[in-house]
């Protein structure tokens, strides 16, 4: 599986993005996590969603701001970003993994490189 991340760039805080992530390859059943990762900190584990998108995970702290979503026809997951504050500013990557759709970042096989989101004060 192959992923490629976009959407990211700057934005002012109080403000929306919205990352996507765009798979290629073997693509079915793969559940998908985004997770972020700060200057200086651990790489932390933001939203999964299974194949089917019926269940969905959140890091408590990000619970009602961010949203993750998938087209299985395009191939792509989504995660929506609002009220955005400068502590979300950090490179968003997002990953897969075959079956279950887990918050440890280990258990996922394949990465995207990442898009950075910069929030401004």
């Amino acid at each position: 599986v192959e992923l490629v991340e976009s959407g990211g760039g700057l934005v002012q805080a109080g403000g929306s993005l919205r990352l996507s992530c765009a798979a290629s390859g073997r693509t079915t059943s793969t559940g998908m996590g985004w997770f972020r990762q700060a200057p200086g900190k651990e790489r932390e584990f933001v939203a999964a969603i299974s194949w089917a998108g019926t269940i969905t995970r959140y890091a408590d702290s990000l619970k009602g701001r961010f949203t993750i979503s998938r087209d299985n026809a395009k191939n792509t997951v989504y995660l929506q970003m609002n009220s955005l504050t400068p502590e979300d500013t950090a490179v968003y990557s997002c990953a897969a993994r075959y079956y279950g759709s887990g918050t440890l970042a280990y258990t996922y096989p394949y990465w995207g490189p990442g898009t950075q989101v910069t929030v401004s004060s």
